[in-house]
């Protein structure tokens, strides 16, 4: 599987937004949508931080 896990960086504490999300789409507003592999959908504000497929772990900073 090539699903990742979604986190946002406050102020260096990583919290879990949605686990196995298979989409990560930027809309014109400069939000994400997330998108998992079982349909949950969240929309989020922030800056690409960062990506390591190989931990399964995308990171974004507010």
């Amino acid at each position: 599987m090539c699903e990742a896990n979604v986190y946002i960086d406050k102020d260096g504490i990583e919290e879990l937004i949605l686990e196995s999300v298979d989409i990560v789409e930027p809309q014109d507003d400069g939000s994400f949508r997330l998108v998992s592999i079982f349909g949950e959908q969240k929309i989020i504000k922030g800056k690409l931080k960062g990506m390591n497929l190989v931990d399964h772990k995308i990171v974004f900073s507010q």
